[in-house]
């Protein structure tokens, strides 16, 4: 009897972090080949707008998995008709290999939410269980796998196994993003790449520089994180009125607002692929505040993938700290961030009121207002800010 991992996923694209998971797996589960099973519909999840056709993916999977031994491609769920429910796809596979024992390899987010999938438990009698995780990395998740583990062997009698494998903690929606930024070679084996970049997928064909703005405000929200589109739409809107009532250039100030977190949704890693692609020296304080470098890789992709000039670019780049000596656009990003509709904390409503009085005013509030929060909660403070506070302090008292 043989061992047959079966490998399912949407792989928009297939990624490292896929790879990986297919070698590491196949060493700790013991397996002698790996069936890796691509979803026509996904039934958790929609393909993302643009997405390649049935096709295409198939092509770059294959062209992903050729140089891991024992691993092929199945086609299976790309042929069936309606939405790729493992259950279905376990049966028939069962059905034609039936001298094998089938072993479902997932994610540590498809594992502890398999009770709830179509017929947890046919999946569960037609397969053992496997997924992948660090313990020594997570014990918080690791003591999450195990009460799963135990529920599903309760409820359904499953066969489970943790594998305490290696792993790249990125997704394809992570992939998707890099490819935007033109900084995704990391995370894609070289084949892959070539074929997105000759097929022009992903939005890899589109010249993204000096876009109307309909266009550019798409593509920019299409690049967040689905909770942080209200408040991005916010501070661009924000900014525009403030740009108006304070005689600023309203259309750097939509460019500027609607582009000024493109980066947020990375996380530390692909942020300092940015840095190193674009050139972006940083200190010991911004990578232990890393969070803080949205606004630095920002700038970088607004200005070299966007095209904006630089007037938009500084107010990206300064938008999270503040400088001494801002100029007008880059007061009226800062504030408008800070402040836009959907922010909600003490003293916001303050601060809004003193934005159409009297802007440095305002600035000088926001300052005061970061500066002691960061204080209170015991969290570093950058010099930046402290230097912003300082000067506007200066101007006004030698006004």
């Amino acid at each position: 009897m043989g061992r047959i991992g079966v490998f399912g996923g949407s792989f928009n694209p297939p990624h490292v972090g896929h790879t990986l998971a297919i070698r590491e797996m196949a060493a700790a589960m013991r397996l002698d080949r790996v069936l890796v099973v691509p979803a026509a519909t996904p039934p958790h999840k929609t393909l993302a707008p643009g997405s390649p056709d049935a096709e295409t993916r198939l092509a770059l999977l294959r062209a992903a998995v050729a140089a891991i031994p024992n691993a092929e491609v199945c086609d299976l769920e790309l042929r069936r008709e309606g939405p790729s429910y493992t259950a279905d796809t376990l049966e028939t596979l069962a059905a034609r290999y039936p001298d094998d024992r089938l072993v479902l390899l997932m994610g540590t987010d498809m594992f502890l939410s398999l009770g709830e999938w179509y017929r947890p438990d046919e999946i569960c009698r037609l397969a053992e269980i496997a997924t992948a995780h660090r313990e020594a990395d997570n014990p918080r998740l690791h003591a999450q796998l195990e009460a799963q583990a135990d529920s599903l062997r309760r409820q359904y009698g499953a066969e489970v196994s943790l594998a305490d494998n290696r792993f790249v903690e990125v997704s394809s929606t992570d992939v998707r993003r890099m490819l935007r930024f033109r900084c995704a070679e990391t995370y894609l084996e070289p084949a892959v790449l070539d074929m997105i970049l000759e097929r022009k997928l992903y939005g890899t064909g589109e010249d993204l520089r000096g876009l109307p703005f309909d266009r550019l405000r798409a593509v920019s929200l299409s690049l967040l994180k689905e909770k942080r589109v209200a408040h991005v739409i916010g501070c661009c809107e924000t900014a525009v009125h403030l740009a108006r009532l304070w005689g600023a250039d309203e259309t750097d100030a939509a460019r500027a607002g609607i582009l000024h977190d493109v980066t947020k949704a990375l996380d530390f890693n692909a942020q300092l692929l940015l840095c190193g692609k674009y050139g972006i020296i940083t200190d010991d304080f911004e990578r232990r505040n890393w969070k803080l470098l949205h606004s630095r890789t920002g700038a970088a992709v607004a200005r070299e993938i966007f095209g904006e000039n630089e007037a938009v670019c500084d107010a990206i780049y300064w938008h999270t700290t503040g400088r001494a000596d801002m100029t007008l656009l880059e007061k009226i990003l800062y504030i408008s961030d800070y402040m836009e509709p959907n922010r909600d904390f003490p003293g916001v409503d303050e601060l809004r009121s003193l934005t159409e009085t009297d802007l440095d005013a305002a600035m000088l509030r926001g300052f005061e207002m970061s500066i002691d929060l960061l204080r209170r909660e015991g969290k570093a403070l950058g010099t930046d800010t402290v230097q912003a506070r300082d000067f506007l302090l200066k101007e006004r008292n030698h006004a």
